[in-house]
């Protein structure tokens, strides 16, 4: 039987304050959750505890937990909140090509804007709406070819894992610059510079040479960068759907 501690946040209804004579307004879930993002852009996701959001909220921490019960609900609703920030149409267009680059770019555009959600969502399923709505576009857009649903679904899973995983490698490089106030291209000839000559003339790793000497995408600006590793992962979807 399920207990009421691991029923979803999404299972339980929302709380609904009703302010009379003399009563103090209440507050909502939505409040909470808009303040506790507020603070993670901040500050980071450690700084968005209870306390700290009932602070800024001027009320008891106590009295928030009515409205989010624990922590991990918490954290589903700040998830939930900033994937609502994904502008996408109504539904597919057609060209799954075209919906399929949106939603990376727009995931991409989110975890910037939000730098503690992308690590999350990586490691934290969550279903709320506004994920489920984001999924539904993504695997909608290849329901149009002769796939069962594991195909699809693999599909949108490499979508989001290079999604991910290219956002959270911007994050780290930019956070590196804003802790040493270098930024990539500086930390590369300043810090590792030196070492990487040595390695090169050394000769005993002929592709790593290859890939100092010779590579192209490291020079890119982080848009096109990312939009070259999402070219490779849309030509491996087309190469396996159906013609």
């Amino acid at each position: 039987m399920t207990t009421e501690e691991h029923v979803s946040i999404w299972m339980r209804p929302e709380r609904v304050d009703r302010s009379g004579p003399g009563r103090r307004p209440g507050f909502s879930r939505e409040q909470v959750t808009r303040v506790a993002v507020r603070i993670a852009d901040a500050e980071g996701l450690g700084a968005a505890t209870m306390r700290r959001i009932a602070c800024d909220m001027g009320t008891g921490a106590m009295s928030l937990y009515r409205y989010v019960p624990k922590r991990d609900d918490l954290i589903d609703l700040m998830i939930d909140e900033v994937m609502g920030e994904i502008d996408l149409p109504d539904r597919p267009t057609g060209d799954w090509r075209a919906d399929l680059s949106l939603v990376a770019h727009q995931s991409r555009t989110v975890g910037l804007r939000h730098p503690w959600q992308s690590a999350l969502v990586t490691r934290r399923p969550t279903m709320g709406p506004n994920l489920l709505r984001v999924h539904e576009f993504t695997v909608g857009a290849l329901a149009g070819f002769d796939l069962d649903i594991d195909e699809i679904t693999s599909y949108a899973g490499m979508l989001n894992d290079y999604t991910n995983s290219a956002t959270l490698r911007e994050i780290g490089w930019i956070e590196e610059a804003r802790r040493t106030g270098m930024d990539m291209k500086q930390w590369m000839h300043e810090y590792v510079g030196p070492y990487v000559q040595a390695v090169v003339a050394s000769g005993k790793y002929p592709m790593f040479n290859r890939s100092i000497l010779e590579a192209r995408v490291p020079h890119m600006p982080p848009e096109a960068r990312f939009q070259y590793g999402l070219d490779r992962v849309l030509n491996g979807i087309a190469a396996g759907l159906p013609t």
